[in-house]
């Protein structure tokens, strides 16, 4: 059999050259223009990542459009199909003009700082010697802190970069809502000069808990002979001041109510720099300050006041949150692990109010409340706290307050370690700390200076690693009076009760009902919101209220 030849069907155009009609199998296909000059070698691209280097995006790209009639995502609506468009994409900022300039600029800004350096190193030689010391205290800072971001600045004829840190957007913390009102702002300069010298002695009114000794080895630990960081399971209760038992039987004997560590944060508001909420109820004529249902309050801040702080987002272990929480789980274990476990324990004339049963491990604490007279026969009562107790040099018998700095990255941060600096220049490495966590350091003090503790001692703990957050180590203590503690971080008892004084005022301005207190997240200023009487009430309450309605209506009882 021969083979069967099938003619091709030829068109003949008589007006020009090639089809008269489109041919049958290309009739529904959509037209995409493309030019002769463009590269068409990628076959598919399934990652759509396939070239990290900007320069390249656009390799592939028709200089007619980016395709787009071609991309379909599937939707309940109709709005994901586009029409074709042939209209020339507009290209983006970095692909403009990106021959022409970025090379000639490169090359001229490495020559400029080669000059620099060089002109640096001439100079250095014809200056005086204070001059030179200046340069090297430059370079110092410089490679603490890092030069941040820089920018062209002009001031004269001259033209130099200069140095500026980076912007970082924090949130609020707690989310406000469009319906409260702001009632009142302060901002920090005008708190800055408040002073109010007049405050008597305290009263103390009721005291309770128990407390453990001391443990003086824990004087002796060095960089050398330092010791690990063991955990202590023990329970520490952070109750706020409507919740305590023993405030509500106070509540006669003063108008307001408050624990120490919330007075401590309105007194040292001005240092701040992270967001901060308290609650205020107006009730009765009496003041309360509460803190929220949020344990995110009681954790210890890192490097809040430094010039760079904690950048790093999300599960990192060097973000801010986690370096908080870090923070808080070190201070609570070695204010326990510094102590004589098993021993004698100094018992004040009540036990603990908020130890639930005998079964549980309560941490070293005594509680003492005590009354104070801020004029105009305003009686504050606040519930202070010591963490232990030891024996003075003279047989006598001092209440201590036990705190924890930390460090977590010396490298990232740009300064020396500890271990190589604490035993010989304690006093630089406790500058550093007061510069970078001077929030957290003036609230310690405070809460001390209110309790009326005698010493307040300082832990250094380090990791063991600086990539592991989870396994630390003991380098040293050192002890202070919190009178003198206060003088060297320059912290003035009359502003922080200056400070106190015009919130507790503007607060009994105000009609009775509930309000937060909340520092700007960005801005040195704190604000004051009228918020509803229901706004932050437990979910927990609610449920046990309806259930218990529900349990009246089946019973057939009158809930009136």
């Amino acid at each position: 059999m021969s083979a069967h030849f099938v003619p091709p069907v030829i068109q003949e155009n008589p007006t020009g050259w090639g089809p008269c009609a489109v041919p049958e199998q290309f009739k529904d296909i959509p037209y995409q223009p493309f030019s002769k000059g463009d590269r068409l070698g990628k076959v598919s691209d399934w990652t759509g990542a396939t070239y990290q280097d900007k320069r390249y995006l656009g390799k592939y790209s028709s200089q007619f459009g980016s395709g787009n009639q071609y991309t379909y995502y599937h939707d309940q609506d109709e709005s994901s199909f586009q029409l074709v468009d042939t209209a020339r994409a507009q290209k983006p900022i970095y692909l403009r003009n990106r021959m022409r300039f970025n090379q000639p600029r490169a090359a001229t800004r490495r020559d400029r700082e080669r000059r620099e350096q060089r002109g640096q190193q001439v100079n250095m030689q014809t200056l005086t010697k204070a001059q030179k010391e200046r340069q090297r205290q430059v370079r110092r800072l410089q490679k603490q802190y890092g030069k941040g971001r820089q920018k062209w600045t002009d001031k004269g004829n001259n033209r130099f970069w200069k140095a500026s840190g980076p912007v970082k957007t924090r949130n609020a913390s707690v989310q406000v809502r469009s319906e409260w009102e702001v009632l009142e702002e302060l901002d920090f300069p005008r708190l800055n000069k408040l002073r109010y010298p007049d405050i008597n002695e305290s009263e103390d009114l009721f005291t309770c808990g128990e407390m453990e000794y001391y443990d003086k080895t824990f004087d002796r630990i060095t960089t050398k002979s330092q010791r690990r960081l063991a955990r202590v399971n023990r329970i520490f209760h952070k109750v706020t001041t409507t919740d305590d038992p023993i405030i509500r039987k106070l509540a006669g004997k003063g108008k307001v109510f408050a624990t120490d560590i919330i007075l401590a944060t309105l007194m040292c508001c001005t240092r701040s720099v992270y967001s901060w909420d308290i609650i205020v109820q107006h009730v009765g004529g009496k003041l309360f300050f509460d803190k929220r249902d949020d344990p995110e309050f009681d954790l210890l801040t890192v490097n809040e006041t430094a010039i760079e702080t904690p950048q790093d987002e999300g599960n990192h272990m060097n973000s801010p949150r986690n370096l908080a929480l870090e923070a808080t789980f070190i201070n609570h274990n070695f204010s326990q692990q510094c102590l004589k476990k098993n021993g004698e324990k100094y018992k004040f004339d009540k036990p603990n109010p908020f130890q639930e049963d005998d079964d549980s491990e309560v941490a070293s604490v005594g509680y003492r409340y005590r009354k104070f007279n801020i004029g105009d026969d305003l009686d504050l009562i606040v519930r202070c706290e010591h963490d232990a107790v030891m024996m003075g040099s003279g047989g006598e018998t001092q209440f201590i307050s036990i705190k924890t700095l930390n460090e977590w990255d010396s490298k990232q941060l740009g300064i020396a370690e500890w271990r190589q600096k604490l035993d010989s220049q304690r006093g630089a490495v406790l500058a550093t700390e007061l510069k970078n966590n001077s929030f957290k350091l003036s609230k310690w003090t405070v809460c001390a200076l209110l309790s009326g503790s005698d010493q307040i001692k300082f832990g250094y703990v380090s990791r063991l690693n600086p990539r592991d957050s989870s396994k630390h180590v003991i380098l040293g203590s050192q002890q202070f009076k919190p009178v003198e503690l206060a003088s060297q971080i320059t912290l003035n008892m009359e502003n922080c009760w200056g400070i106190l004084r015009c919130i507790v005022d503007k607060c009994f301005k105000l009609k009775e009902g509930k309000y937060l207190i909340l520092k700007d997240p960005m801005k040195p200023v704190v604000r004051i919101y009228d918020i509803p009487d229901n706004t932050f009430s437990s979910d927990e309450e609610a449920e046990e209220t309806s259930s218990e309605e529900d349990e009246d209506d089946d019973n057939g009882e009158d809930p009136n």
